[in-house]
């Protein structure tokens, strides 16, 4: 960190700051693996992990907000070069401004509130330590989101923070209903990370890197059209996050998760997440007044959804949440106004207050004794059109079908008659008649509950012939070697490494240890 007065404090030690609860989910993670920490008994280390892990980045946050108020912000602080490719530049950066130094204490002050209410409300849940693994995983993921120094570092907390989303409104994975929403939810925000991945695309063409500092600055060589397309993809990332108008349906399915991941994700922290990126790219903004008029016409869109549609529900949490899209559709207004201290302050006060009614929802019926919720305003109802608007929602749930839904299900059907039809032939696997359809069948299939015709398959082309004859040698060896009780020693060491073998691909085909071997993949790649 730059010298201010007499202060200095090593860069490494800033990267604690989000790292401390990524630290803790990986301590959970490998005690629930290794035994130490399940069930019931392991639920005071769970929670004694994760809420001390708050509590310090909380504290950091602070002693960090507090030197910018009496020495100044230290700005744009690189920690160390990530890659560097001739011209082209990656670092590992933080942002520490008035901006994401303000957000970010109220940010870690609402994730810490809410990690320690759910260690009550959670008590003896049998998802208890999955629940606390994904939050502090979201801890993390917002913190990089706000302290980061450049687009790309950002961008990974921008993708945890979708998949810990994703992950905790299938928190009840056996309803139907919940994973229906986290899956729409995960494909309308993955259509937003593109613009996301575009912005940062044009920002490497056209300037070698991402870092905001040098993004946010004009450039000659960038005309107006430009910077318009790549403040463009950003703007699209940040409506689709905060669930602006007309990506607004998803949010309405999210709240299929405890009440606690609602309270942050949705209610006080994720959905600001939007909001924080068009703060952040306000100087690219300026620069194209029609931006800026567009996010003046999307927020007044926003806010007549989300009034109209909490005139007609009937659920505390639904109506909390069109509310929530009410203030969130100001925030874009003042943005576009150019009032971005007044969105600032707007934005910070807002997720304070939304979080307190979501965590204090629960209990509202009893406050109220179980009174029914009132019915659509008269007025409303004097209008047929409109009261039928409010309650089909803008009819955007069968818009988000036809763009996003069946689109996204076509290409997977197409996905898979590739892999039947070409990959399938081509590695000698079972086709035409003698295909497995379902996963379900495979599964039967190496159970040996379904039996083929040809228990190798007929390959096609060089490649599927090659890979045929070494099936069928393999065939040969199983049934004369390994399965009959012949082979002597040789055979009885084979035998029991199969059986080996096959308790490690049993293992491997729970869903935790897909899990860790896909988070395994993506710390190795980056």
């Amino acid at each position: 960190m730059k010298k201010r007065g007499k202060y200095t404090m090593p860069n490494e030690l800033l990267l604690l700051i989000p790292g401390l609860p990524f630290l803790a989910a990986l301590w959970i993670v490998l005690g629930f693996i290794f035994g130490w920490n399940r069930g019931e008994k392991g639920e005071r280390e769970t929670a004694f992990v994760v809420v001390t892990a708050n509590t310090l980045s909380l504290l950091a946050m602070l002693a960090l907000a507090i030197y910018d108020f009496t020495h100044g912000a230290p700005g744009h602080v690189v920690v160390f070069s990530w890659l560097q490719s001739g011209a082209y530049q990656a670092n590992v950066s933080l942002m520490l401004d008035t901006l994401s130094l303000s957000f970010g204490v109220v940010m870690a002050t609402i994730n810490l509130l809410v990690v320690r209410f759910a260690v009550n409300y959670l008590h003896r849940e049998s998802g208890f330590q999955r629940f606390f693994i994904v939050m502090a995983l979201f801890s993390c993921a917002m913190l990089l989101i706000v302290l980061s120094g450049s687009a790309l570092l950002g961008f990974i907390g921008w993708e945890m923070a979708g998949i810990s989303s994703y992950m905790l409104i299938t928190y009840a994975w056996q309803r139907e209903a919940a994973t229906e929403g986290a899956t729409r939810a995960f494909v309308t925000n993955r259509f937003g990370d593109t613009g996301y991945l575009f912005g940062m695309f044009m920002a490497f063409a056209w300037l070698h890197t991402t870092e905001w500092n040098v993004l946010l600055q004009p450039h000659a060589q960038m005309s107006g059209l430009i910077v318009g397309i790549m403040a463009m993809g950003f703007m699209l990332a940040a409506l689709v996050k905060s669930a602006q108008f007309p990506f607004s349906a998803w949010i309405t399915r999210a709240l299929e998760g405890p009440t606690p991941s609602s309270a942050v994700f949705y209610g006080s922290v994720m959905v600001h997440a939007g909001i924080y990126l068009l703060l952040r790219i306000a100087p690219l903004l300026e620069q194209v007044v029609v931006l800026q008029y567009l996010l003046l016409l999307l927020g007044t869109l926003t806010v007549l959804y989300g009034w109209l549609g909490a005139q007609v529900q009937t659920d505390i949490k639904s109506s909390l949440l069109f509310s929530t899209q009410q203030q969130t559709g100001l925030m874009l207004v003042e943005i576009g106004m150019g009032w971005y201290t007044l969105a600032s302050v707007h934005m910070i006060l807002h997720a304070i207050w939304r979080a307190y009614q979501f965590l204090h929802s629960p209990s509202f019926l009893q406050q109220t004794e179980w009174q029914p919720a009132k019915s659509a305003p008269q007025w409303l109802r004097r209008y047929p059109w409109l009261y039928s608007t409010a309650v089909q929602r803008f009819w955007l749930v069968p818009l988000e079908n036809a763009l996003l839904v069946r689109p996204t299900l076509a290409l997977a059907l197409e996905t898979q008659r590739f892999d039947s039809h070409f990959i399938d032939r081509l590695t000698g696997m079972p086709s035409d008649g003698q295909h497995l359809s379902t996963l379900a069948e495979m599964q039967a299939f190496q159970q040996g509950k379904l039996h083929l015709d040809n228990a190798v398959g007929v390959g096609s082309g060089v490649l599927g012939k090659l890979m045929q004859w070494v099936a069928e040698h393999f065939e040969w060896l199983e049934s004369r070697l390994l399965l009959q009780q012949g082979g002597g020693k040789w055979g009885a060491a084979l035998r029991q490494a199969g059986e080996y073998l096959d308790e490690i691909e049993t293992l491997l085909m729970q869903p935790r240890y897909l899990i860790l071997l896909i988070a395994m993949t993506l710390a190795v790649i980056l």
